[in-house]
């Protein structure tokens, strides 16, 4: 029973995302309901002491981050950079190649460090420009963006610094370049697999005669720059670049300018509590409010004029984008740690470590975490706290390296996380102006895609020995 009530709060917020309804309302509606039916006393105590707390503690941290990287958005919209970069990508590669373009840049920013909620922001403008002129439906945008962000270089890739190629190294004291050569074939694999299914679809459409609107109206569209002139691409590439540039420095900067922690006393009367920072936990969000905030200053300092007339207003709807994102993600998070507080969730638990294959265990049970809390690093660091030890016993047992484990949780975790729930969907949802109904199908493809790879490096490995 306790299981069907956790599965049951599941699926009910999976369907309402689908059906376009607020998560921001529902998320707490699911994760209490689920609580009213295990135990009724904790439905207040559960609500302020676990889902408030993990929700607030995400907006504290986060917020920031989703602001600038949506007035970021906003300006690299205004200033007419993105349409002299998708003008030079068409030049270049094509107009059918569209989804590569938009692919490679994703892929580009989020390995050079980039937040995948900024990058969604970032590259929603110029993809929008480049579709359009392309004539290829808006609403394979999110499915595009999803390929190129939340995917192979969010944790398949050697040496990627997102944080969920980053967990698994606390727990099996390997680096974030664990297991290269298997971290290679399955970048190969979902980038082969991922941009044949965009094509069939582009295709699809083509042949349906769909061009980029298609039949609804269309929400949340970039203005059309109102400049006479564009930018060198070059230029127009430079706050992209120093974005990513300058993440990768402050990293390195922070921890040597405030050593493991820094703290400072909040008031000049009476004797308050000193507030501590611990520089380990909050360097890589200092790095990228940091190199946002570069990002943003060059934009103005280069295209001055147009951003400037158009700042008041479009620093408004980007804002309005900012807490919408934010609040929808927050919420998910949640909802994912009141479900993960439940006796039914130590149920699956339990069901998953039964499994008698080291590494299949590992990636069905990382996957399945990831899903039900939809937060492939939430449900990765659930799993592996809960399941790391007998993971390790199992792979040493069978002579596995813990570089072998490493890449197969991380890849793991993007997997099924991205369900309609997911806060990353409905944040690239919202941002794009589209919904579950006529966008989630390319995400949900591209996510058994991530899922499928997964397996087939377990089968590389245990084939080849290749790690």
């Amino acid at each position: 029973m306790s299981f069907l009530i956790v599965l049951t709060a599941l699926v009910f917020l999976m369907f309402v995302a689908y059906r376009g309804y607020s998560v921001i309302l529902f998320a707490p509606i699911a994760a209490l309901g689920a609580v009213l039916l295990t135990d009724p006393a904790l439905v207040q105590p559960m609500f302020t002491g676990l889902f408030m707390d993990k929700m607030v503690g995400f907006l504290k941290l986060y917020f920031p981050v989703f602001l600038l990287g949506a007035v970021f958005g906003k300006l690299i919209e205004v200033s007419g950079f993105s349409k002299a970069i998708v003008s030079a990508t068409i030049r270049l590669v094509g107009a059918q190649r569209a989804m590569l373009s938009i692919v490679l840049v994703c892929g580009l920013l989020t390995y050079g460090g980039v937040s995948l909620f900024v990058v969604v922001f970032a590259v929603y403008p110029f993809a929008a420009e480049l579709f359009r002129q392309s004539n290829i439906p808006k609403r394979l945008i999110p499915g595009t963006i999803a390929l190129g962000a939340f995917t192979f270089t969010m944790d398949a890739l050697p040496g990627t610094p997102q944080i969920q190629n980053i967990i698994p190294t606390s727990f099996f004291g390997t680096t974030s370049w664990a297991a290269p050569t298997l971290g290679v074939i399955g970048t190969l694999i979902i980038l082969a697999l991922g941009l044949s299914y965009l094509e069939w679809r582009r295709r699809a459409a083509l042949a349906a005669g769909e061009g980029y609107a298609g039949s609804e109206a269309l929400l949340n569209e970039p203005a059309p720059f109102a400049g006479e002139k564009l930018a060198h691409p070059l230029v127009a590439l430079l706050p992209l670049l120093l974005v990513g540039v300058s993440n990768y420095l402050f990293t390195g900067w922070i921890p040597d300018w405030y050593g493991d922690a820094t703290s400072f006393v909040p008031a000049v009367i009476g004797n308050p509590a000193p507030v501590v920072q611990e520089t380990a936990k909050l360097g890589a969000i200092w790095a990228v409010q940091a190199a946002l905030l570069v990002g943003i200053l060059s934009v103005i300092a280069l295209a001055w004029q147009p951003v400037v007339t158009a700042f008041s207003e479009g620093t408004k709807s980007a804002i309005g984008g900012a807490m919408l994102a934010s609040m929808n993600t927050a919420s998910e998070y949640g909802f994912g740690a009141v479900i993960a507080a439940l006796p039914g969730f130590l149920v699956v638990a339990n069901a998953l470590g039964s499994i008698p294959n080291p590494l299949v265990n590992e990636a069905i049970s990382v996957t399945a975490m990831a899903g039900i809390t939809g937060s492939a690093s939430g449900g990765m660091s659930i799993a592996l706290a809960a399941m790391a030890d007998s993971f390790i016993a199992n792979a040493q047992a069978a002579g596995i390296p813990m570089e072998v484990l490493h890449r197969v949780a991380s890849m793991a975790s993007g997997g099924m996380d991205t369900l309609p729930h997911n806060g990353a969907v409905i944040t690239v949802l919202a941002v794009t102006g589209l919904t579950h109904r006529q966008s989630y199908k390319d995400i949900f493809a591209i996510t058994v895609i991530k899922t499928l790879a997964v397996f087939a490096i377990i089968g590389v490995y245990y084939a080849t020995g290749w790690v």
